[in-house]
């Protein structure tokens, strides 16, 4: 990503493992301002919830499967995340497997950063979040809204980022 990307960018945004991967190189990257949309900072070991190889397997996830987990989406949303996992390499979730159960959080922004929250997240607990802010990120919940946060909410994924941009 930092060999393909531009240094110095306005805004650099990354949602779920695209905050991970944003955590990683927003040093590189050095963007004015960095937000990490509920950012995938602890992937979860076996029985402590969507590990790799769940991941993995929702590669086939049926239209009702992908509904349950996203009820405030649109028909169109659907169809275009099950258009996406066709064409995805599910490889690259198992290839996440060294990483399961390892702290990933940043212990400070490298820039100015704001973490977006979905509500409740599920990657993020509420005494997580406390440390984020007390490390100097900006962190704001949107109510209501699941994991991917600018599909759920759009207005609310925006309004998040009201004063802040």
């Amino acid at each position: 990503m930092v060999e393909t990307l531009p240094a110095g960018a306005e805004l650099a945004l990354g949602h779920s493992l695209g905050g991970l991967t944003l955590s990683l190189a927003v040093d590189r990257l050095r963007p004015a301002r960095a937000v990490y949309s509920d950012p995938a900072w602890h992937l979860a070991a076996p029985g402590e919830g969507f590990g790799p190889e769940l991941f993995a397997q929702f590669k086939s996830a049926t239209r009702e499967q992908i509904r349950a987990m996203s009820p405030r989406w649109d028909e169109i949303d659907v169809d275009i995340e099950r258009e996406t996992l066709a064409v995805w390499d599910e490889q690259t979730a198992l290839s996440l497997a060294p990483l399961v159960g390892a702290d990933l959080m940043p212990s400070a922004p490298v820039v100015p950063s704001l973490v977006q929250l979905a509500d409740p997240s599920t990657l993020i607990t509420e005494e997580r979040a406390q440390l984020l802010a007390s490390l100097g990120f900006e962190v704001r919940s949107v109510p209501g809204a699941g994991h991917t946060i600018h599909r759920d909410d759009f207005d609310g994924f925006m309004a998040s980022l009201e004063g802040w941009l």
